[in-house]
């Protein structure tokens, strides 16, 4: 096929022990999936789980050992940190019951889903959607993708994020307000997954800003570190 001009590259991700790359195709993201964290942001309860998406262009790709560096974004004041554990999706489809959805789990990784909060805040109160503040460039540091049959049970793993050493965020998978499968049925219902789709599966509390030359380090049990400077 010929194209008028050069695409850019597609956006991949290494694996643990594979030479092979994961392609991403959707970075699909859950919103207040903790309690905890909903609370902070003002809000109560077990609401039906909602979702937003990252472009695949925004993923900012940290090799396993090494620290990422991500720009700081334009046209804000505020750029808060939300670790997250990222489901990566090998087997497509719709629908999925919640009780069949590891069947379709490639493996698991560390993200960052960074925020715009201050533009995010705005958008909120005029009723607007939120790209600016959660799908800029660069908005989604992932660390390289553990096989799920490597990663073990997943669903009980401590999460923490540290900034410059001192904890800002530290939690445990079991507390998901919705759970993997129960996020993936959800999601299913409303997009056909396909192999290649992240899912950002939502941050515990203590979400915050941070500043050019910070150090942000996250890590699930298991999965190993996410390391990233902001510059």
């Amino acid at each position: 096929m010929n194209t008028v001009f050069t695409p850019a590259p597609a956006t991949s991700l290494p694996v643990h022990g594979l030479r092979e790359r994961f392609p991403v195709r959707r970075v699909y993201c859950v919103g207040r999936n903790y309690a905890e964290h909903a609370k902070e942001m003002g809000f109560t309860g077990r609401e039906p789980p909602f979702f937003f998406l990252k472009p695949a262009d925004a993923v900012l790709v940290v090799n396993a050992g090494e620290t990422g560096t991500m720009p700081y974004p334009s046209l804000t004041k505020s750029l808060h940190h939300e670790i997250e554990l990222v489901v990566a999706i090998g087997t497509g489809g719709s629908n999925i019951p919640a009780a069949a959805a590891h069947k379709h789990i490639y493996g698991y990784a560390v993200g960052l889903d960074m925020t715009r909060r201050d533009l995010q805040s705005d958008m909120k109160k005029q009723g607007r959607p939120w790209e600016i503040g959660k799908a800029f460039d660069h908005s989604a540091p992932i660390g390289p993708i553990t096989p799920a049959a490597q990663a073990g049970d997943v669903s009980q793993a401590e999460i923490y994020l540290q900034v410059n050493g001192t904890d800002r965020q530290r939690s445990k998978l079991s507390k998901l307000i919705w759970n993997i499968g129960e996020t993936i049925e959800h999601l299913s219902a409303a997009w056909e997954l396909q192999p290649g789709d992240l899912i950002f599966t939502g941050t515990p509390e203590g979400v915050a800003a941070v500043m050019a030359g910070d150090v942000l380090v996250g890590e699930v049990a298991g999965l190993g570190k996410l390391s990233v400077k902001v510059v």
